[in-house]
């Protein structure tokens, strides 16, 4: 009963926050002021703390699986929410081709990203020092031969320089955004009496600690290893994302062609006062 109670508490504060007015519209503006200013904060950090290092567990466990993490517990959430309101497969279904929708934007993001930075890319050899060679990052280089893909250069240890776009950046802003987006609802849902039993408490409660950790890991990249312009340019791709998405596309309503805004169909009154 007390772990129900501060469930209920701690539930009834996030939803609160997140789905106030203030959070959601300048909860884009928070992140943008991450990304253009984050970067100062390597001239404080240290880069003998942990998060310095590229094998940190939190870096190899979630930065690298981030778009997996943000589907199971966003993904349950929606459908839980959605299905305990309407007991409509078909209703949870198209709330959740709206992950689907930016799983597929991010894919093909990822493959354009990919192509561009082979196109413009070279690939070089790191060598000893001689005086008056001409440097890469202030080291030594030869350049080998424009035609190979980053693949295969980084693949036998050489290095690549080409135009970059951070794809970590890219997707922490895009997945941030994201679970800020889908979990908004839960305030409102709870103002009008939804069914709100520990299940579906506990996987809010699981998103906005995700919320958390994305932050955190967006701040530490941003600190530990500032990378300008790529980290800014991943940031805006990011943006702007979300913003053709939820602020474009999705206003549009539900329909065949468009799964519509998180909380569609779920929050018009019935007697009672309940969702119905």
């Amino acid at each position: 009963m007390f772990l129900n109670t501060i469930l209920v508490v701690l539930t009834d504060l996030a939803a609160r926050l997140m789905g106030s007015a203030n959070f959601r519209r300048h909860f884009h503006l928070l992140l943008s002021c991450l990304i253009v200013f984050g970067p100062a904060l390597s001239m404080w950090v240290s880069q003998h703390s942990i998060f310095a290092k590229r094998t940190n567990f939190l870096y190899r466990a979630f930065l690298r699986s981030g778009w997996g993490w943000t589907c199971i517990f966003v993904g349950s959430f929606v459908f839980l929410l959605s299905f305990s309101v309407r007991r409509s497969l078909i209703l949870s279904l198209r709330h959740l081709s709206r992950l689907v929708v930016a799983g597929v934007l991010w894919v093909g993001f990822r493959k354009l990203l990919d192509v561009l930075e082979n196109a413009t890319g070279s690939c070089y050899e790191p060598l000893s020092a001689v005086d008056g060679q001409p440097t890469v990052d202030g080291q030594p280089f030869l350049l080998l031969r424009e035609g190979a893909s980053k693949q295969l250069c980084v693949g036998n240890g050489m290095l690549w320089r080409g135009y970059e776009v951070s794809e970590d950046i890219f997707l922490l802003c895009l997945c941030c955004l994201l679970v800020a987006e889908e979990t908004a609802v839960f305030g409102p849902y709870l103002t009008l009496g939804g069914p709100s039993g520990a299940p579906l408490r506990l996987l809010f409660l699981f998103c906005v600690t995700l919320l958390g950790l994305w932050m955190f890991l967006l701040l530490c990249l941003l600190a530990y290893f500032p990378a300008f312009p790529t980290q800014i340019l991943g940031g805006a791709l990011g943006c702007l994302s979300w913003r053709g998405l939820y602020q474009g596309w999705y206003r549009l309503g539900p329909s065949w062609y468009c799964p519509g805004r998180p909380g569609v169909g779920l929050f018009t009154k019935k007697e009672g006062g309940k969702p119905e």
